[in-house]
């Protein structure tokens, strides 16, 4: 595939032709339902941690595999769902993903036991899977037309960001006036819209020639994206451990075996002798594609890295409420969904791939400010940097979406979707793992406990001050005032270090990301 391949030279499909604009646009409207869905499921639940473990006698493991269930299983099928969705029609999918998640999230929401729950987050990662691949590809042959295509991508990319900010104050408000089960079976009414008016709106598409489904290649995607997911979480809460790098080193393996078998698919299914490979590996040889997945996965690995340490200090240095630093961050979380929708007609003017460069170079900005700037004084510097850098994550999240989408063949656009939201998932983890293994690290070698503590705390307290934030507001509170004092001083010089280093280090690799998208995106033309 030519690394020139751009949006313009795409074929028209089928599926769009001959319709209403009225009726595309209201079918992107069903399509935000299942969107909004799997954002907020994805951080509503968090908030509901403390009254699952009252209510379902949960230990901490539980407590981890409730929410670990959840993208491990999303994370290993993504592909496979959006290959499946290439051959046996994308909305076919969606419906089967959306009825599912549905039917799960009521069961699970009265789940009688802990390992009842692990189960039902696991199922929903499995019926999750089908969801965000379908309505990305649908969005790709619903709108053949680049510039319909780049705004309903934004307001995908807006609905999702929505919804992340939705999650917190919902689940919060929810746990609050009902029960923790009620996060879950808000599924219900949000899934059924598409359900009921889906069939009649929404245009089904798929691959032309599909190929038989390769079975051993769903499994080798699951034991690629299984043990590297499982190997990044593992780092991001208890440190360089063996399980961790043996969990990553397994999933690089069997990575490397998945794309031999799917060149040597593609090698016979070019000669009549075998089936089509489930992801056309080739896709990656162009260039736009590549750098617009790179673009996509550093753009979330900076946004879920900066949210990281800041509710961390919102909440324990600030002294704000689960609920209230989930308020904070929303101006900044809506100006991702603006920037989003603005760059829309602004690639008319600019190449797209400069817009995409321009996103990276604001989030950059963001961590300039946190690297070299004061927290001491409240958490206006760090919510303005939050903005800065949201507006950047909104303007190259779009962008590269939409390139990735036009770079590939719209009969394949279900992988290509599928490998977008794996970039989501994968950039989502590493900003938490590796940005956060980094600002832990930093905070236990520079925390210096004031003279004294030791006498007046259990020792475990003392130990648990050492390990992470927490643990020292914690000690704080067991000790007189003066001397808890000067603990969460000293827990905020320590923290703020950290802060710093992880900072530059994210500094330098959005600007980095910044110079490879504005060198090898310039190609792209701008929209017509």
């Amino acid at each position: 595939m030519s690394t020139h391949f751009t949006v313009a030279a795409l074929p028209t499909p089928a599926p769009a032709r001959h319709r209403a604009p009225w009726r595309d646009w209201v079918a992107l409207g069903l399509l935000m339902f299942p969107v909004l869905l799997v954002a907020v499921d994805n951080t509503a639940l968090t908030f509901a941690l403390p009254a699952i473990a009252r209510s379902l006698d949960a230990s901490g493991v539980e407590l981890l595999w409730i929410i670990d269930a959840y993208p491990l299983v999303l994370a290993g099928l993504l592909v496979a769902m959006g290959s499946l969705g290439d051959r046996i029609g994308r909305r076919r999918l969606l419906f089967v993903g959306s009825a599912g998640f549905g039917a799960v999230s009521a069961a699970t929401a009265f789940a009688p036991s802990a390992e009842w729950l692990i189960a039902g987050r696991a199922a929903l990662g499995f019926f999750g899977a089908m969801l965000m691949p379908s309505t990305l590809s649908l969005i790709r042959n619903i709108f053949p037309q680049p510039n319909r295509r780049r705004l309903a991508v934004a307001i995908w990319a807006a609905g999702f960001s929505g919804g992340a900010a939705l999650g917190p104050i919902a689940g919060g408000w929810l746990v609050e006036h009902f029960w923790w089960g009620a996060v879950l079976l808000v599924a219900v009414p949000i899934i059924l819209p598409l359900l009921l008016l889906g069939p009649a709106l929404i245009p089904e598409s798929r691959d032309p020639k599909p190929g038989r489904v390769d079975v051993p290649s769903i499994a080798l995607s699951l034991l690629v994206m299984v043990p590297v997911v499982y190997g990044i979480k593992t780092l991001a809460m208890h440190g360089a451990e063996p399980q961790a790098f043996a969990g990553i080193g397994v999933g690089l393996f069997m990575g490397c075996v998945f794309v031999r078998r799917q060149r040597t698919l593609a090698a016979g299914h070019r000669t009549g002798h075998s089936t089509a490979p489930m992801l056309d590996v080739s896709l990656f040889g162009n260039r736009i594609f590549s750098t617009a997945i790179i673009a996509n996965v550093l753009a979330l690995f900076s946004f879920n890295g900066f949210i990281l340490f800041l509710a961390q200090h919102l909440q324990l240095l600030e002294g704000q409420s689960p609920s209230a630093s989930g308020v904070a961050m929303v101006p900044a979380l809506i100006a991702t969904v603006v920037a989003g929708l603005l760059v829309v007609p602004l690639v008319r003017i600019i190449r797209p791939g400069f817009v995409v460069a321009g996103g990276l170079l604001l989030s950059a900005a963001g961590y300039l400010l946190v690297a070299f700037g004061d927290h001491s004084h409240g958490p206006s510097l760090l919510l303005a940097a939050l903005m800065i850098l949201c507006l950047g994550v909104g303007a190259a999240e779009t962008i590269s979406n939409d390139l990735i989408l036009g770079a590939a063949p719209a009969e394949k656009s279900g992988a290509a979707a599928a490998i977008s939201e794996t970039g989501y998932e994968v950039g989502s983890l590493l900003g938490t793992a590796i940005l956060g293994s980094i600002l832990t690290a930093s905070y236990q070698g520079n925390l210096r406990l004031p003279a004294g503590v030791s006498e007046l705390a259990p020792a475990a307290a003392i130990s648990q001050a050492g390990e992470t934030l927490a643990g020292a507001v914690e000690l704080a509170g067991l000790l007189p005032v003066p001397l808890g004092e000067a603990v969460t001083t000293a827990a905020r010089t320590a923290f703020d270090s950290g802060v710093h280093v992880t900072a530059a280090i994210a500094l330098v690799l959005m600007s980095g990301a910044c110079v490879l998208a504005a060198v090898v995106l310039r190609t792209v033309p701008k929209a017509k």
